[in-house]
């Protein structure tokens, strides 16, 4: 069936020129891109808009495609082209220490080229690997006289890929195997390589796009006018021209409007539902004292969770000044007999001086806790958006900062049936969970203690956080003495359940199509 009128009416100049260079080709063998290209006359940005229309009208078809892996240089290649490698500047430096012959210590070596500590790091582990250099009494660092294949590798590399593009293929194993140590990954932006994929892409005609083809060819490729200007009019030119057609079938541009980004979005629901629901909203600082965000709660100063490898201790200052009686005084009295609670607390001699030591609030209990001791109303709800900090290997469900729904409730009713009920509320209109269980578990300053969990449509279960009935050792002291229910819920998490997302990184994505077409599932 030969091409419709309407269908060679409604082609562009860029695809009439992409079906005419696939038209006449030597052979119905497909073609690249980049031989279409150059049989076209277009450039790499109409080509890629031809094409895609093409696709879309079904008029040309793709018969191959493959993922070829390119190597550039970055800014920091450059950088190195310019300046050496660490590898090279070190090695450089210890062969040649100067006039003196002075050996150099690591932190001389960093201070005299100017180098960052992760570069002379990684450059001295090579280099040692290697053999080429060591490491003497003193902390001096010493020529080995054995070159350095690495140092070598990289400078071959900088100088071949200069202000070009090379296939990875192409190189050697060897120089491979340097090129992906010494590539840009993700959480590691500083090196001098980067590795992209390129598409290529074969095309050739589908049975329309030959109809198409060859009745353009019959007509010719004349000269298409697409505005009908004065001059055309005045000696009526226009007469021999031929006018590109309106096309109102095609689909007009997306115009995306601005929102906010879908995590923010779902926090602001949170706070509204907590709101509707009567509770009241707590606010505080991110540095807090260890009294108010572990001594308050009950938590013993040895506990593992109070080292450095769990929180995150403020520089400079160091210390508060002072912390509100008479609660100092009663808490570490809990601490160190039980004071008036029938205790026999933890039985050591509590640190003063530590509880106002300052720290990254680590948990929103702590707001809790400054709530409790500043007059709570009874009875009362209270919840807190808290931002908090623990040290933690990032991956799909852990992040090193993350948001926790902190909530207390108090009176004299209250009992943990309460919290039970308030926790499965929770998982299913937060969260928008499915499906969720209560395990049982350990905190110093509740007791009954309770674990959320609920269940990932991709992930499975996982924990939201903790809950349970603040013991008399956290309420007593701070002048409370209703039965006070807490818990300490990860928004995070919760917000990947109800985003549908799968990685908690994606909650600070800046893909624009995510922000656009994400939405809570409230």
């Amino acid at each position: 069936m030969a091409a419709t009128p309407s269908l060679l009416d409604s082609l562009h100049p860029l695809e009439t020129k992409v079906l005419t260079a696939l038209h006449e080709a030597p052979s119905s063998a497909s073609l690249r891109e980049e031989l279409i290209a150059k049989a076209s006359g277009l450039d790499p940005s109409q080509l890629s808009m031809a094409v895609e229309w093409l696709l879309a009208k079904s008029l040309i078809k793709v018969e191959s495609e493959k993922v070829i892996p390119i190597v550039t240089l970055t800014q920091t290649g450059e950088q190195y082209f310019e300046k050496y490698a660490p590898v090279e500047r070190i090695l450089s430096a210890v062969q040649d220490p100067g006039q003196t012959g002075k050996r150099l210590t690591i932190q001389e070596i960093q201070s005299r080229e100017g180098l960052e500590p992760s570069e002379v790091s990684s450059a001295i582990g090579c280099l040692k690997k290697e053999g080429a250099i060591r490491i003497v009494q003193g902390g001096y660092i010493e020529s080995t006289g054995n070159p350095s294949g690495t140092a070598e590798s990289l400078r071959t590399l900088l100088q071949q890929l200069r202000g070009t593009t090379r296939e990875l293929h192409l190189f050697p194993e060897s120089l491979r195997r340097v090129i992906e140590q010494y590539a840009v990954k993700r959480g590691n932006t500083r090196e001098p390589f980067r590795i992209s994929d390129r598409i290529e892409r074969e095309f050739s005609l589908t049975s329309e796009g030959q109809e198409a083809a060859h009745a353009i060819a019959q007509q010719g490729i004349g000269e298409e006018v697409s505005q009908l200007t004065p001059d055309l009019l005045k000696d009526g030119a226009w007469r021999a021209k031929r006018f590109r057609k309106y096309t109102i079938s095609l689909r007009p541009p997306r115009i995306a409007g601005g929102r906010r980004h879908p995590y923010r979005e779902f926090l602001d629901l949170v706070k509204a539902k907590l709101v509707s629901m009567g509770f009241r909203e707590m606010r505080g600082s991110l540095i807090e004292t260890e009294f108010w965000n572990m001594d308050a709660l009950y938590m013993p100063q040895f506990h593992p969770a109070r080292e450095i490898h769990d929180v995150y201790f403020v520089k400079e200052p160091t210390h508060a000044e002072r912390i509100a009686e008479p609660f100092f005084s009663q808490v570490a009295a809990v601490h160190r007999d039980g004071w008036e609670t029938r205790s026999t607390g933890w039985g050591y001699d509590f640190d003063e001086h530590r509880a106002r030591r300052l720290v990254l609030r680590s948990q929103g209990t702590a707001l809790s806790a400054r709530t409790l001791a500043a007059g709570a109303t009874v009875p009362g709800k209270y919840f807190a958006i808290a931002r908090c900090f623990r040290y933690d290997r990032v991956d799909a469900t852990h992040a090193t900062d993350f948001f926790q729904v902190e909530g207390i409730v108090l009176g004299p009713e209250i009992n943990f049936r309460t919290l039970l009920g308030l926790l499965d509320l929770f998982a299913r209109e937060m969260a928008h969970a499915g499906e969720s269980r209560f395990l049982p578990a350990y905190f110093p300053f509740t007791e009954p203690s309770v674990e959320l969990h609920v269940r990932h449509p991709r992930l499975g279960w996982m924990e939201l956080g903790g809950a349970g009935l603040l013991r008399p050792e956290v309420t007593l002291p701070l002048g409370v003495n209703v039965p006070v229910i807490a818990w300490g819920l990860g928004l995070d998490r919760m917000a990947m359940v109800a985003l549908g997302i799968h990685d908690i990184r994606e909650l600070f994505s800046t893909d624009l199509e995510m922000i656009r077409t994400t939405r809570a599932h409230f």
